[in-house]
């Protein structure tokens, strides 16, 4: 990333308390976030800086399908940074800290990526085109394996799938800093340069030497599955953060900030990474405060300068008091429930009734309605973001599920076949909003033979839904508990296709398949309408979701930060956390 593009201040607003709600525009971040300020001051510069978090913190690897939905890519995404990053407008930025990324001329889309000379990891282990490779395969889903019943499964455990599956090949040469990235004929991806991003690159010398693999590129550009094996086991599970248990042999750092240490009492450490070629970070020491840490004392001691949550989930941000200046923003995290598609929930008919009753305006009216911005409301399109011109063209289908209508709710549940049906909702808790909504929803649907359960929990993970410990989750865009969502979509819309590890609930349609596949290359407004109109109609009959509003967040930053500005999306606050600097 390059230091100009964050080296910003945040723009000013006046202090308060977290009750305080304001709108933050997209293009107005946009433009903040392209505006560079000096921060000079006669005040001496803090050394640490806390940052609290609504989510947890369990893995290096944010790619997993528990890594992604878990507060990694929030916390990581300085610690391991990539080709791009998420800006405040909800697009994706060229990071030239790490290399440039340029297409070729070509009937085929082809990408030449390399990486800058003086890319080291904070081991003294050179990036190299290996790290590409590495991500690819996990995330193509070219490696799979079949169980006893025939039913085929990655052997990666890979939350994303979208435009890496396209990738026809990648050319590296094992040590080089230099990758030529070849797609399939016609899959010239519209979100190319979302690829490779930041906390996808995965130091692929510590998965080699962990799984007893000498030639890694070798092995993962063939086609020999048992090869592969021992190298997706670590890089499912491998990386696992472990408060008071960490091995940093396994963790070196490609980004201006490496793990310290991370025990519950101290929260997660980082500090400033010796080898980092870029511009130093502006403080030596930032302390993450996920859920699962001492957060809550942190807060009461003053060891917290900027918090990043949805609105209402931490109960202990009232500790902060005036010791941040925060707003609560319109984010592009899509609040949902995600339904399992077996179990109780196997007939479409048991997920329309169960969305049938579900209040989506009260939900909207009491939890989802931060401000008056044109975008809120309840959400109609899991395919098209509500800002888009084409939204209101593709929404229709979803009006008949704005308030609940118990007499459909009934009439679908009997159609289902089922007398009764109990729906235990998970979600990470505690969280005072997600328990309200599961407490709302529960009123509603008692009345139309449907029992809702709070089952929310501190040791709650999106898997839970494929082992059947739960029939709904309850969280943001592709399952994630804490920040999420783009403005392209592409991390909502991968969610559903039937090969992705973000698609928790197991739903699988050929046809969605398809027109997610044709959204990816769709370069006219003409083709992207057809298909998202088809898809809708399609997604709101078989419901294996049911967005409910887009996610009020509350961001807030001490007063004295300088280079602060506020990410309503996946990046979260942390974007670009190496540019923040504390004065006294």
């Amino acid at each position: 990333m390059a230091a100009s593009e964050r080296n910003e201040r945040r723009p000013h607003t006046r202090r308060s308390r977290f009750s305080r709600r304001m709108v933050v525009v997209g293009a107005a971040l946009a433009a903040a976030a392209a505006t560079t300020v000096a921060c000079s001051t006669e005040e001496e510069p803090l050394p640490s800086i806390g940052y609290m978090i609504d989510n947890t913190v369990t893995g290096y690897n944010a790619n997993t399908v528990d890594g992604a939905a878990s507060g990694a890519p929030q916390a990581l995404a300085r610690v391991l940074p990539g080709f791009g990053y998420v800006g405040p407008a909800g697009r994706v930025i060229a990071d030239t800290d790490i290399g440039t990324a340029t297409a070729v001329p070509g009937e085929q889309l082809t990408v030449q990526y390399r990486l800058s000379p003086g890319s080291v990891y904070s081991d003294g282990v050179p990036m190299s085109c290996d790290d590409l490779v590495l991500t690819w395969a996990a995330a193509s889903g070219r490696f799979t394996e079949s169980d006893e019943s025939g039913a085929e499964s990655n052997l990666f455990d890979a939350a994303l799938r979208g435009g890496y599956a396209d990738i026809e090949r990648i050319d590296c040469a094992p040590g080089s800093k230099d990758a030529t990235v070849v797609f399939r004929p016609g899959r010239g991806d519209t979100d190319w340069r979302s690829l490779f991003g930041a906390t996808a690159l995965m130091p692929s010398h510590v998965a080699a030497r962990a799984s007893g693999v000498t030639d890694l590129v070798g092995v993962l550009t063939g086609d020999d599955a048992d090869a592969v094996r021992p190298i997706a086991e670590f890089w499912n599970t491998g990386w696992t953060l472990t408060p008071g248990a960490l091995d940093p042999t396994l963790l070196p750092s490609s980004g201006p900030y490496r793990i310290e240490s991370y025990t519950a009492e101290d929260g997660l450490v980082l500090v400033a990474n010796e080898r980092w070629w870029g511009n130093p970070p502006g403080t030596d020491r930032i302390v993450v405060w996920p859920r699962g840490t001492a957060a809550q004392t942190a807060a009461e001691e003053g060891q917290v300068q900027v918090v990043d949550s949805a609105d209402g989930a931490l109960g202990h941000t009232s500790a902060l008091g005036e010791t941040v200046d925060a707003a609560t923003v319109v984010s592009r995290n899509l609040e949902q429930l995600i339904l399992a598609t077996n179990g109780v929930f196997e007939n479409p008919a048991a997920r329309r009734a169960l969305a049938s009753c579900v209040p989506r305006q009260q939900l909207f009216d009491e939890l989802g309605a931060a401000t008056d911005d044109e975008r809120s409301g309840p959400v109609g399109s899991r395919l098209l973001p509500i800002g888009s011109p084409l939204y209101p063209l593709v929404s229709g289908p979803s009006e008949r599920f704005d308030t609940a209508d118990l007499d459909v709710a009934r009439t679908e549940r009997e159609r289902s076949g089922q007398e009764r049906i109990q729906v235990r909702i998970g979600y990470t808790a505690p969280d005072m909003r997600r328990a309200r909504t599961v407490e709302l929803i529960a009123q509603s649907c008692r009345d139309a033979g449907i029992d809702v359960v709070d089952a929310g929990s501190e040791t709650f993970l999106p898997s839970q839904l494929d082992s059947g410990e739960i029939d709904a989750v309850l969280s943001g865009t592709a399952g994630v508990s804490g920040a999420g969502g783009r403005a392209d979509m592409e991390d909502a819309r991968s969610a559903l296709n039937s090969r992705a590890g973000s698609n928790i609930g197991g739903y699988a349609n050929g046809r969605i398949d398809e027109i997610l596949a044709g959204l990816l290359v769709a370069g006219d407004n003409a083709t992207v309408l057809g298909l998202a109109e088809e898809g809708e109609r399609i997604l709101w009959d078989e419901m294996p979701t049911l967005p409910l509003f887009l996610q009020p967040r509350t961001i807030g930053f001490a007063p004295n930060m300088h280079s602060a500005v506020a990410n309503p999306t996946a990046a979260g606050a942390g974007w670009n956390m190496d540019r923040w600097i504390l004065t006294g």
